[in-house]
């Protein structure tokens, strides 16, 4: 039986925003294992984000996921890595010994559903197309949002004959990533706050919330959380 951190079952609306598609997917062996993987992901209620295969340290598969919400906790990624191990177990995409490693999408994450393009506008972003856009392939500067399958940048890397406010086709895109900076970590210590709020209010008996007292809230980096299993 599938359950969340919380203990609870993922109700429909949790699953619907799951399954909410990616534009921008995976390629060769990581495409495969993001078949597999995404179903699992998708069951307990998280969202897979990318698959990447380093063959750094011997042979490590990092799976990135998180809630609707855009976050993901040290204790989801082990939930997470506890139903996927067994499932690439037994389907055995990779034909050598492999490290599965789940996290989350860090601070400078990928983007790879239109609700991504919405939630984070406003931040800067880099893109590499996969289709150049009037004979380019990379783009960098703030996101504007989304508008259908399809980005606004205010570009920060335009030259003078070039446009600065370009529309980009999202499933044309090879990768899109944010940018690291101050803006970014303040809005993620925000919602780190907030979802921490979420939870302890989701883990306090009804009756314990009105007394509830107030408490400081601490943010916990799951951007750098891990949760490794050595693949047979």
């Amino acid at each position: 039986m599938l359950r969340t951190s919380t203990g609870r079952m993922p109700d429909r609306i949790e699953i619907a925003q799951s399954a909410e598609r990616r534009l921008i997917t995976d390629q060769g062996l990581a495409a495969r294992i993001a078949a597999i993987a995404e179903p699992v992901l998708q069951g307990l209620g998280y969202r897979l984000v990318r698959v990447r295969i380093s063959g750094s340290d011997g042979c490590t598969v990092q799976v990135m996921a998180e809630r609707p919400d855009g976050t993901m906790t040290i204790e989801d990624c082990e939930i997470a890595s506890r139903a996927l191990s067994p499932v690439l177990d037994a389907n055995d995409p990779v034909d050598r010994a492999y490290r599965l490693e789940l996290s989350s999408p860090g601070l400078d994450r990928p983007l790879v559903r239109q609700s991504d393009f919405e939630r984070y506008a406003g931040h800067v972003v880099k893109i590499e197309m996969a289709v150049a856009v009037e004979g380019r392939k990379r783009f960098r500067g703030q996101l504007l949002g989304a508008e259908g399958h399809f980005a606004r940048i205010k570009r920060d890397d335009a030259a003078a004959d070039e446009p600065v406010d370009v529309l980009l086709p999202i499933e044309d895109m090879a990768e899109a990533k944010l940018v690291l900076t101050d803006a970014l970590i303040a809005e993620s210590l925000r919602r780190g706050k907030q979802a921490e709020r979420r939870a302890l209010n989701d883990n306090q008996p009804a009756t314990e919330r009105s007394a509830a007292s107030p408490r400081h809230d601490h943010f916990q980096r799951a951007s750098q959380a891990r949760a490794q299993h050595e693949g047979e």
